[in-house]
Formats: C-alpha cells, structure tokens, sequence
C-alpha cells in the first residue's frame, strides 16, 4: 500500500486535497482524521504538518508528499522533488530598513531574520555571503524593528507588509515556490499512478473541449486555431461540405479562440469542461 503525505492544515492543504479528490482517491472528511486508507486504490494517506511532510518522506517512513518547494529545501531532507503541482506559489526575497541594503553582499556579518533558516542559509553560502541567521516562527518583518536582526528574509507577494514595517526589498529571488510532489527516492508501486493522475488533474485544469462544425473549405485555418495535442479530430457530417471538429485547447483562451473560429465561419461552437485525462 503507497503511504502518502498530505498537508492536514495552511494554505496548502485545501487544494492537495481536491487534487487528490479529482484523482480519484478517497480522503478524509473529518479534518480531526489523522490516517485515512483508501484500500480501493490501494493507497494510505498522513495527514501532517506541511512542514514535517519532507522529513517524513526522506526518511522513508512514507513513499511521497505533497509539500512546497521551499519547505523541501528548509528541511534539507534526501527528498526529492518529483512534479510541480502549480499551486500555493510563493516569493522569497530579502528585505531591510529602507536605503540600508541594494545588495545580498552587503549583508555579511549581519543578522538575518527568516522562518526558513536551512533555505536561507543555503542560498548565503552558494552567495559566499556569512550571515547570523535568526530563526523564528512568523512576523519576522518585526524582527528589525525589535532590534533582533538587520534584515529578514520571508515570502513577499505584493511587499505591502513589509513596507508597513518600514522595509524595502533588495536584492535577487532567493526562491520561486510552489507545491510539489516529492518521493523518498525508492520506487514504490502505485507510485507511477498517483503521478499519471495527478499530472492528469492539472492538464484538465488547464484545457477544454471545444466542438465545432466548419465548411470544409475553412478547414485548414480553423485546424490551425485549434492544432490540438497532437491533432484535431475531424469527422464527415451529412452534409459533404461540412465537417465537425474537436480539439483540446487551453482553457485560458477560450473565448478568444472561439472568436476567431466564427471570424473563419465555423458555427455550433461548443466547450465542454474536462474532468480527467490521461495523455
């Protein structure tokens, strides 16, 4: 049976587990649940600590997780990343008391405040910078203004927080997150399915069905409006001048392409939501 990790609580959490659910694995429905077995898929799901989900899986007490990026690397656990799931994305720069710091260098012997000191101190040393790394649990855009750091380093989306504590970011990315599928490097069966679905949900999230009738003199332009995976399905309607399409195309651009179909002359346009695929 695959032991899988899954975040029980944060941000993560909530879309791990639709994920799954669209993959077809049956999870918990009390959030008070700890282990769930799913004996028709011949799974086992943990449900724990995002933070403690790589440590868990690197040391082999379970097969995957799904995690983010940058708590693998804080954890600095023999895990490894396996798939990008594309969601939870996150930023993490540094940030210092505004016209103090334009560059990662000028952060030598100073204290750096992060709750990600193994992914921060990682990237210092690749720097050649050497820090005195603060850790601690949250709110560290305080920690300058207690006069515990120099600087911080933490997840910045829009910067406003910081800039409310009197910070300014400097300085390059140190990280670009987002959730993953991780293993403890061990091949396991089942494992080669749950990537086969997952992988599936997000191609479903990111396409559509598109139907359509076209003149079979139109066909060309409005194959290369819609060239599909790998081609588009053609079939003869009774009408020999006629022909229908279908063609999966980027669930982004629907409308637009839909436009540009009826600027070539296909009609009875439909789109359809894709639940699962297998490509």
């Amino acid at each position: 049976m695959l032991k899988i990790a899954v975040p029980n609580k944060g941000s993560l959490s909530e879309t791990a587990a639709q994920m799954l659910a669209e993959a077809g694995y049956n999870g918990r429905r009390d959030p008070r649940e700890l282990v769930i077995q799913d004996p028709k898929n011949d799974v086992e799901f943990f449900y724990l600590r995002p933070r403690d989900i790589a440590t868990y899986v690197g040391s082999g007490a379970l097969d995957v997780g799904i995690t983010g990026r940058d708590l693998l690397l804080d954890s600095e656990s023999p895990a490894v990343e396996v798939a990008e799931l594309n969601f939870g994305e996150s930023t993490f720069r540094f940030a210092g008391p505004g016209g103090t710091f334009d560059r990662v260098e000028q952060l030598e012997g100073r204290r750096v405040a992060t709750s990600y000191p193994g992914l921060v101190g990682a990237f210092l040393a690749k720097a050649n910078v050497s820090t005195t790394l603060v850790k601690l649990d949250g709110a560290v855009e305080s920690a300058v203004r207690l006069g515990v750091a120099d600087a911080v380093a933490d997840v910045v989306s829009t910067g406003g927080t910081l800039r409310k504590a009197g910070l300014e970011i400097f300085g390059p990315v140190i990280l670009q997150s987002t959730a993953v599928l991780i293993s403890s490097g061990v091949q396991k069966p089942g494992a080669d399915t749950l990537l086969r679905r997952l992988q599936g949900v997000l191609v479903a999230r990111q396409y559509v069905l598109m139907d359509y009738d076209v003149p079979r003199i139109h066909l060309e332009a409005a194959s290369a409006l819609t060239p599909g995976i790998e081609s588009p399905t053609i079939s003869p309607l009774a009408d020999p001048d006629w022909v229908a399409v279908r063609a999966m195309v980027p669930r982004i651009d629907t409308n637009l392409i839909m436009d540009a179909l009826w600027e070539v002359g296909a009609r009875a346009i439909l789109v359809s939501p894709i639940h699962a695929v297998r490509m």
